[in-house]
């Protein structure tokens, strides 16, 4: 039987202090190596100054690491018969777990060998990376949205082209020129033109109401699948979009994960009954649902989820079923058959709220806005600009305001 030499106090914490500072020249190697190899602005650190600095920090200690374990492992006086243990054969595991050294073993190899080793791992581009993101910030990176990850939807009819759409077009679609399309009821040359051939006829019903309404959403959803987008986001033809914002609000999700982001017209859940015609099988439920009228966005993921149930236009035939409109029938796919919850966006806007509420100092921050004509006056935004007779609907005020370099903006 081989006895260990138990370590008094001093021992125990010089042992506990040399792994400390091993640790910390390690970090401290790690950071300038990640530096080098990804070229931090201002920093340019040479791999031979990273080379000799891993040298001396890990030589020193280790040596000394080393030095006092085999002391402490080798037996003082072996018994009868039993082998003596090498001092030259080490597995490092306790004292140096910080390091992450516990599976290289130190066989009669010399320090400049282990060296080598590091380096080879320390130069892993992803290993570096996992260790910085660990060390320094303890939280991955948020996945990154571009605008060319975005299938932005806009839901028109024939009747809006020369008002509704010819605005949007002049304003707010020449910032997402390629994301953008329009889907509408007819065939419009000239709109298809202004549009560079964004504009796709559903051929759906014309008018304001279910079937047609769920017809455009089918296809709406259909075009987004197929684009490989990372991002679905629908808008009808009254709201404002600001895209930067939008692209930043997504850029704080990933699209890897299940998310349906928007803003409900309504203060509780929205309650309807399944199978109505049969009162023994009524059925009732609950659920949120993101107003088409303010926009809303879903993730690659959630739409892949969706693809089986409402995908090829099925969707069209689980509005029939619920009979309700476009947007609610989205609730209803997503909150109650998919149990994704909505994710409350309050800087989604509709006409079905007082536009003249939202401050122009937070114009900025919005993601949409909306007008409408209601009782014999506009729901519109209060904004600095033009005048009510030439822009009554204060988009062209709105967009000005946010984006002052257009040639129609009137100098500041």
């Amino acid at each position: 039987m081989m006895s260990l030499t138990v370590l008094s106090p001093p021992q125990r914490f010089k042992r506990i202090l040399q792994a400390m500072m091993l640790a910390v020249a390690v970090v401290y190697m790690t950071l300038l190596l990640y530096q080098s190899a990804y070229g931090y602005p201002g920093i340019q650190v040479p791999h031979s100054q990273v080379d000799a600095l891993a040298s001396e920090a890990v030589t020193t200690h280790r040596d000394q690491l080393l030095q006092d374990y085999v002391q402490s492992s080798t037996p003082t006086q072996p018994g009868a018969g039993a082998p003596a243990a090498s001092p030259t054969t080490v597995i490092i595991r306790k004292d140096i777990r910080s390091f992450n050294f516990s599976d290289i073993e130190v066989s009669e190899r010399p320090t400049a060998t282990l060296l080598t080793e590091l380096a080879r791992r320390s130069r892993n581009g992803e290993l570096l990376r996992d260790l910085s993101q660990r060390a320094v910030t303890a939280t991955p990176q948020p996945p990154v949205t571009e605008l060319d990850d975005i299938f932005i939807s806009v839901k028109t009819t024939k009747n809006y082209h020369d008002t509704r759409l010819a605005l949007i077009i002049k304003t707010w679609f020449q910032l997402a020129r390629d994301q953008t399309w329009f889907f509408t009821d007819t065939d419009d040359h000239y709109y298809q033109e202004k549009t560079k051939g964004h504009l796709i006829n559903t051929k759906c019903s014309q008018g304001h109401f279910r079937k047609a309404l769920c017809c455009k959403m089918s296809a709406e959803l259909d075009v987004f699948l197929e684009s490989g987008k990372k991002w679905f986001c629908h808008f009808d033809d009254d709201n404002y979009v600001n895209v930067p914002r939008l692209v930043k609000l997504l850029d704080e999700y990933s699209p890897s994960v299940d998310w349906y982001l928007g803003k409900p017209s309504i203060s509780s859940p929205l309650e309807i009954h399944l199978d109505s015609k049969n009162t023994t099988t009524n059925k009732k439920i609950t659920f949120w649902f993101a107003t088409g009228g303010a926009g809303f966005c879903l993730s690659r993921a959630l739409t892949l989820k969706m693809l089986p149930i409402a995908g090829g236009g099925k969707f069209i035939s689980i509005g029939d079923k619920i009979r309700f409109p476009d947007d609610v029938t989205m609730g209803f796919i997503i909150e109650h058959l998919l149990k994704v919850p909505l994710t409350v966006v309050d800087n989604f806007h509709s006409h079905l709220e007082p536009m003249e509420f939202i401050r122009q100092d937070t114009f900025q921050d919005q993601v949409s806005f909306s007008y409408a004509h209601m009782k014999n006056q506009w729901n519109v935004i209060k904004v600095d600009g033009f005048d009510m007779k030439t822009d009554p609907k204060r988009f062209y005020s709105l967009h000005c305001q946010l984006f002052p370099y257009f040639s129609f903006c009137p100098p500041r």
